[in-house]
C-alpha cells in the first residue's frame, strides 16, 4: 500500500525501488501533498541511478574460478592445481551464487574443515588463492564490488622448529642412500645438500640448466630463476651420472620415496613435513654456522623476503654477540671495577 490515511495525516509508505531496495515511510497533512511526493519518489528511482536496487549477481563461485583461470590463472605455473583446489572448496561451501558468497560463509566452512582434521597451514593457502582470485577478477573488470575475502584474518600458525642435520647425521644418510636401489636418490640428496634447493627442484634438473659450473634453477617456487656454483665434484658427478641414467635431457627420475628409506634405515627422526626439506633447512643452517652472510643466503635461497632468511641467522656465530658487551649487568660490572682501582 503506497498511500493511506492515518488519523488526520495521509502516510506515504513505499519502496520505489523494488522489493529489496529502500523504503520511504513519511507523513502529510492533504492526501495531494502524499500522492506529490509519491510521484517524485517514483522519477528518482527512473532518473537516477543510485536509487536503482543493486541487481543480484547469480555467476556461481564455481564460474568465477574458471574465470579467473581463463583469463588469469592459466598462464600460472601452479594455475590447475590452485583451480583444482578452489573449485572443490566451492563445492564444499554448496557453492553459492556470487551476491551469497560472503565472509561468514567462508568462515564457516574453514571452522568444518578444521575440524575435521584439515591443517590451518592448508586452510590459509586456500584463503590465500581465493583472495588472490577475486583481486583478479576486479583488475580484469569482472568484480566491481569488495573482495569478499579481503578483510578476513588468516589462521596465525605457530612456526615449527627448523629441523637440520648434524655432521654425522649427514654421513649416516649419504651412508644409507649408497645401498638404495634407486640410482639417482643419493645424488639429488648430495645437490640439495650442496645448494639449498628444494627437493623436485633438483629431481626436475635438466643438462641445459648445468654450466660453467654453476646450476641454474629455473622452475622455482617463486617462479624466478637463480644460480647456485657447485664445486667441480658436483659437476662431474652429474655428468657421469647422465652418461650412466639420464634420459634426454633429464638427469633424474623419481626418487622421493628411496630417500624416506634411506632416512628410516639411517635412523634419524624429522618432523612431519620437513622429509626432503631438511635438506634444504640443512644447507641454511650450516651455511649460518661456518659464518655466511644472511644476504647472501637469501639470493641462494631465493627468498623474496629476508623475514624468510631470517628464521636461519641465529645460527651465526656472532649472531646478537653483542649482548654479551652491551648488556646493564656487563655495564654495572666494569662501573665496579672501575671504582675499585688505585
Amino acid at each position: 500500500m503506497a498511500i493511506k490515511r492515518s488519523g488526520n495525516k495521509w502516510l506515504v509508505d513505499v519502496q520505489p525501488g523494488g522489493r529489496g531496495a529502500r523504503r520511504f515511510r513519511k507523513t502529510f497533512d492533504t492526501q495531494a501533498e502524499a500522492k506529490a511526493y509519491d510521484s517524485w519518489l517514483s522519477t528518482q528511482v527512473r532518473t537516477t541511478p543510485e536509487w536503482q536496487p543493486a541487481k543480484r549477481d547469480l555467476r556461481k563461485l564455481s564460474e568465477l574460478i574458471k574465470l579467473w583461470f581463463n583469463h588469469h590463472g592459466s598462464g600460472l605455473r601452479s594455475g590447475d592445481d590452485t583451480m583444482r583446489r578452489l573449485l572443490a572448496a566451492a563445492n564444499a561451501m554448496g557453492d553459492p551464487t556470487a551476491d551469497r558468497f560472503s565472509v561468514d560463509l567462508f568462515a564457516q566452512y574453514r571452522t568444518k574443515r578444521l575440524a575435521e582434521g584439515v591443517s590451518a597451514n592448508n586452510l590459509n593457502r586456500e584463503h590465500a588463492y581465493l583472495r588472490a582470485a577475486f583481486n583478479e577478477l576486479a583488475r580484469l573488470g569482472h568484480w566491481s564490488k569488495e573482495n569478499p575475502l579481503g578483510k578476513l584474518r588468516q589462521f596465525k600458525i605457530q612456526e615449527n622448529e627448523l629441523s637440520f642435520l648434524t655432521t654425522d647425521q649427514i654421513r649416516s644418510l649419504l651412508e644409507s642412500l649408497e645401498e638404495a636401489r634407486n640410482p639417482h636418490v643419493l645424488l639429488i640428496a648430495k645437490i640439495c645438500l650442496a645448494t639449498g634447493a628444494r627437493w623436485s627442484e633438483v629431481e626436475s634438473l635438466r643438462v641445459s640448466q648445468v654450466r660453467g659450473g654453476i646450476i641454474q634453477f629455473a622452475r622455482t617456487k617463486s617462479g624466478k630463476t637463480r644460480a647456485v656454483p657447485v664445486d667441480e665434484e658436483i659437476i662431474t658427478e652429474l655428468s657421469n651420472h647422465h652418461e650412466r641414467f639420464g634420459k634426454g635431457d633429464s638427469f633424474f627420475e623419481y626418487a622421493w620415496s628411496a630417500f624416506r628409506e634411506g632416512v628410516e634405515r639411517a635412523g634419524i627422526t624429522l618432523p612431519d613435513g620437513q622429509m626432503t626439506h631438511a635438506l634444504r633447512h640443512t644447507f641454511a643452517s650450516h651455511f649460518m654456522m661456518n659464518g655466511g652472510n644472511i644476504l647472501t643466503l637469501q639470493r641462494i635461497l631465493g627468498h623474496q623476503s629476508l623475514i624468510m632468511t631470517m628464521r636461519y641467522a641465529h645460527l651465526s656465530p656472532d649472531h646478537l654477540s653483542e649482548a654479551r658487551r652491551l648488556n646493564p649487568l656487563n655495564a654495572l660490572r666494569g662501573s665496579s671495577n672501575a671504582g675499585t682501582v688505585k
